[in-house]
């Protein structure tokens, strides 16, 4: 599947309620990059078999969806843009700190999503995150944007970097 919302027919109905909330809640609060990520993160747990969101309220799992881009991203450290406490997005949903605790932790286990993942980073911060750009060139870990435009294009042409930061 390369369009990355697409969900099984299934699952399209609780897609479409949880993305709603995503899509409402972000831009309220936050921004659209932030709704596109979750929106993201929400079609691939409707791909799962069986998806988790077959449990729970689709409040719950928008919620734990911007929470797990936001956790990723450091939405609650002050100096990004936007900032929000963890704490403070789930108030702002209506749910509670410990169930969306909860479901953003069964997210982050089941995709294996640990803080600056590249996949789960948001488009305009992708440039600045270590781990997108850390490439392993015979067997050394290089930071590909500091090698030269040929490696770096060829990283990209193998899809191991999302583009070449020389250009």
């Amino acid at each position: 599947m390369s369009d990355p919302l697409k969900v099984p027919k299934t699952m399209q109905p609780i897609f479409a309620e949880v993305s709603q909330r995503i899509e409402e809640f972000c831009g309220k609060h936050l921004n659209e990059e932030y709704a596109l990520v979750s929106r993201e993160l929400a079609a691939t747990l409707c791909r799962k078999r069986p998806s988790p969101l077959l449990k729970g309220k689709p409040e719950q799992w928008a919620c734990a969806c911007v929470y797990v881009i936001g956790s990723t991203n450091y939405l609650h450290d002050k100096t990004q843009d936007p900032h929000m406490p963890l704490k403070q997005l789930c108030e702002l949903f209506g749910i509670g700190k410990s169930t969306a605790t909860t479901k953003a932790k069964s997210i982050q286990d089941a995709l294996k999503i640990g803080p600056l993942d590249p996949r789960w980073t948001l488009p305009s911060r992708l440039h600045d995150n270590p781990l997108v750009w850390m490439v392993l060139v015979d067997g050394f870990m290089v930071d590909i944007r500091k090698a030269p435009l040929e490696l770096q294009e060829e990283a990209n042409r193998l899809g191991l970097i999302p583009f070449v930061p020389g250009r």
